[in-house]
């Protein structure tokens, strides 16, 4: 049974896992590599990118609280123009493939076997897989997210409930400006061996 009692978890919301080997930080060959693959972004915003895609790593944050700590770390201005979500992901993988490349692989591997069975037992929900365990650059500090398809929003709560698992809800805004069901739990990865954030997104 899952642990979502051990702490709060949300979209946005990772829980501390003790057994992440630290990355090292940014060298300056990272620094110079980023400003020559990202012309567009203005250099305060392509450093802002890059420090929140190493606490996106490193600390499991989500992109927007990311960038917002980015900001008190560099010492910037709360009005200061920030990079967009996809420009910290590439961020993201250029850290991931700069300094984790040994182990993120094996992390993703494991993130989405254990989508995988998630997925199996919520089958008579059409599950889809999104997030960083869909889009290849998730660590073990990364949450699973899975997109939920039912007529009774009710039906999933009473599933999870009939498993005896232990879960939280909120209400977010999706892409299309509607609200969204999301039900948060805890369940453990014995590949990993940790608890892994899984997000259930409910639609109708």
């Amino acid at each position: 049974a899952s642990a979502a009692s051990r702490q709060q978890v949300g979209p946005s919301a990772h829980p501390t896992h003790n057994l992440r080997p630290a990355c090292v930080i940014q060298t300056p060959s990272f620094w110079g590599r980023c400003l020559s693959e990202n012309p567009a972004m203005s250099d305060v915003q392509l450093e802002i990118a890059a420090t929140a895609a190493r606490l996106v790593v490193e600390e499991g944050l989500g992109f927007g609280p990311a960038k917002q700590r980015a900001l008190k770390a560099l010492g910037l201005p709360g009005r200061t123009a920030l990079p967009s979500n996809d420009e910290v992901e590439d961020q993201v993988r250029e850290y991931i493939d700069i300094f984790c490349a040994d182990t993120q692989p094996g992390e993703l591997r494991a993130l989405r076997e254990h989508a995988r069975q998630w997925m199996l037992r919520l089958a008579e929900f059409r599950p889809l897989l999104g997030g960083a365990v869909w889009k290849g650059w998730a660590t073990r500090l990364s949450d699973i997210d899975l997109a939920l398809f039912c007529d009774d929003p009710k039906a999933l709560e009473i599933a999870l409930i009939n498993q005896n698992l232990r879960y939280e809800v909120q209400t977010q805004t999706s892409l299309h400006g509607e609200p969204v069901d999301v039900l948060s739990l805890h369940s453990f990865c014995r590949e990993l061996g940790e608890d892994i954030g899984v997000h259930l997104r409910v639609y109708d």
